[in-house]
């Protein structure tokens, strides 16, 4: 849960927080008693529990649908980040790692803590896979087949290019914006998307990571693996690694602003992908995860910290959204509110200024057409007011204590 500063800080932070802690015990409390499939949804809570949340709110047939190829894509992706595994090793594997997942004998030591885990016993997930209807087998198989190729073309090759930047990152988000509107349109619940739209779902999310990882990814041993684009970030510095030094602080700002400019143009079609979406849990699988992009750029746009350390939304704010996102009205309003505080830090100075506030007030403009900003409270731009600390401390002892009792309660009935 947050910490008791911060919930002091916003105390409307602290029912959604207490909300969300309660989800996430009672969802782990719903995994299925079949060993392949409790390994499956235990690690699917152990690699992403608020994504674990919103998975398990879906269809039941979708629902495990969308938790293999989760855990699938998640696999993939251990390969592809383990720097410590040769190109020579490790490009064959990505190759063929949609053929991997047919195999329950399958398995692979690669990765850390759970991943490393998730690889070691890779077999439950392929015996799980094995179980799925052919439809989503078809659908999981062509999007693994397709990243894995992806990937392996980019262990040997260098972002350069903006367009090497989308192309990557295509093949690592894109392709699985693709691959969950095609589980959709095969349970019968949404029409198929495009594929533009679907690849703007994928890419807004992990340009939005790329940003915000420089540091960890940089620092990486043994060696960094870096996504920012060469044509982007020798701009304003010699060397990719300048960035994080200190005497480079205003380009590299700079440089960030930029970035986070290049990820805001897929915004507009992912609001148009949302407003598409006709069931409430598909909806909300797919809003959440937005709303936190466009929330994570608006921390990291203009902030040193990005190269400092760890730049990250706090959690009661990610609880706010994940209990308030229902209707497509919330979305526009996130949307807008976001996009205000963006557009609040953006300096005029900064070269990419007049493009940013651009795709700034296109965002807005989209969400001020949709006519529902007047109808919602915001719970992102924060109140003037501020409580009375001593009030707010009686507020969460009592919630605290309310909490532990029903938490005590359900035990005992469970």
């Amino acid at each position: 849960m947050g910490s008791l500063g911060a919930i002091l800080k916003h105390p409307d932070d602290l029912y959604p927080l207490l909300k969300l802690k309660y989800a996430v015990k009672h969802a782990e409390k719903q995994i299925p008693p079949q060993p392949h499939w409790a390994f499956c949804y235990s690690m699917l809570h152990k690699v992403s529990r608020s994504f674990g949340l919103v998975i398990q709110q879906l269809g039941p047939q979708l629902r495990d649908a969308v938790c293999i190829f989760y855990l699938v894509l998640r696999a993939l992706d251990t390969v592809e980040d383990d720097t410590s595994i040769s190109s020579e090793v490790k490009v064959p594997i990505l190759m063929e790692f949609h053929r991997h997942i047919y195999n329950s004998s399958w398995h692979f030591s690669c990765g850390t803590k759970e991943y490393k885990i998730l690889m070691d016993e890779f077999h439950h997930v392929s015996n799980a896979f094995l179980e799925l209807g052919k439809g989503y087998q078809e659908a999981i198989e062509d999007i693994t087949m397709r990243m894995g190729a992806g990937m392996a073309k980019f262990i040997c090759k260098e972002v350069e290019s903006i367009d090497d930047y989308d192309e990557y990152c295509h093949y690592v988000a894109g392709l699985v914006g693709l691959g969950l509107s095609k589980l959709f349109h095969a349970s019968g619940a949404e029409d198929l998307a495009t594929d533009a739209l679907s690849n703007s779902m994928g890419l807004f999310l992990q340009k939005t990571n790329i940003i915000r990882d420089y540091l960890e990814d940089i620092n990486e041993i043994p060696k960094s693996r870096m996504f920012w684009p060469r044509q982007i970030w020798s701009k304003y510095v010699d060397k990719l690694e300048d960035l994080k030094y200190e005497e480079n602080s205003a380009k590299a700002v700079q440089c960030l602003n930029d970035m986070v400019t290049n990820a805001l143009i897929h915004a507009e079609d992912c609001l148009k992908y949302m407003s598409d979406l006709r069931d409430p849990a598909n909806f909300r699988f797919c809003a959440i995860p937005q709303i936190m992009a466009i929330g994570t750029l608006s921390l990291c746009f203009n902030n040193i910290q990005v190269f400092r350390g760890v730049v990250k939304m706090r959690r009661g704010l990610t609880a706010k959204i994940i209990d308030r996102t229902k209707t497509m009205s919330d979305v526009y309003g996130a949307f807008f509110d976001f996009s205000c505080l963006l557009k609040a830090k953006v300096d005029h100075d900064d070269p990419s200024a007049k493009i940013t506030l651009s795709r700034l007030e296109a965002i807005q403009q989209t969400c001020k057409n949709s006519g529902t900003l007047t109808k919602r409270k915001s719970y992102i731009l924060e109140n003037e007011s501020r409580y009375n600390s001593v009030l707010i401390a009686i507020i969460f002892i009592i919630l605290a204590f309310f909490y532990a009792y029903l938490s005590s309660n359900l035990s005992n009935n469970a």
